[in-house]
Formats: structure tokens, C-alpha cells, sequence
């Protein structure tokens, strides 16, 4: 049940990472993209990981998101008083503190988790 809606977070997240390099690209701005390009490979490896049952992977990348979500909240606010601009900015903030929330707090994505995570204890002592 909780498949489809992982599946959606996940990729929001992705998503969501590469969108600024995509439209700097789209720009033409193309300085840089070898960093982007390691970073968007980091991000999936991270998501991946997600993606199999990793504990540790979920809470790093539920932290990851809710410091950056911050982070890039505030930074649109700031912009947001001499740009409009800013205020996509502070959009894309509360989209990463969002799909955080999802990935901690939706109960389909919680069990079809919580069934990862213990098919990857089965082999295990604890």
C-alpha cells in the first residue's frame, strides 16, 4: 500500500535536488556540472538506500531535509524582499520540510517502511 506513495517521495526528493542544476543548465550555466552531476549521484545512492530498508539512510535523509528545507526557506525569505523570486525560493523550502514530514510521518510510507526494515533484520541478531 505504502509503495506507490515511497516511490513519489523519493523521487520529489530527487526531484527536488536537481531541479536548481536542471534550470541552471536550461540557462546555460553549465560551470560546474561535474559537482552537480557527483551530488545528483550521492542523492540517488542516499535515496536508494531509502529505498532497501536503510535506518540509518532514512534518518539522514530525514535530517538532511529538514535542516535544508530551513535553510533554503529562509534563504527565499530574504530574497523574497527584493525578488519575487525568493517567494519560489521559500516554496522549494517547504517542500523539502514536507516530503521530511512524509517520510516520518505518513502512515502508508511508515508501515511499507517499517516492513523494509524488518525484512533486513531478519538475518540479524539483535
Amino acid at each position: 500500500m505504502g509503495r506507490p506513495y515511497t516511490l513519489a517521495t523519493l523521487a520529489g526528493l530527487f526531484g527536488l535536488t536537481l531541479l536548481p542544476f536542471l534550470a541552471g543548465v536550461l540557462q546555460g550555466q553549465t560551470a560546474g556540472w561535474g559537482r552537480e552531476l557527483l551530488y545528483a549521484a550521492l542523492t540517488a545512492l542516499l535515496l536508494a538506500s531509502v529505498w532497501r530498508g536503510g535506518v540509518w539512510s532514512w534518518r539522514l535523509t530525514v535530517a538532511l531535509c529538514m535542516v535544508a528545507g530551513v535553510l533554503v526557506f529562509i534563504a527565499g525569505m530574504f530574497a523574497g524582499l527584493v525578488a519575487w523570486q525568493g517567494w519560489a525560493v521559500s516554496v522549494g523550502g517547504l517542500a523539502y520540510i514536507a516530503c521530511a514530514l512524509l517520510l516520518v510521518g505518513h502512515p502508508a510510507i511508515r508501515a511499507f517502511l517499517d516492513s523494509r526494515w524488518a525484512a533486513r533484520g531478519v538475518g540479524r541478531r539483535t
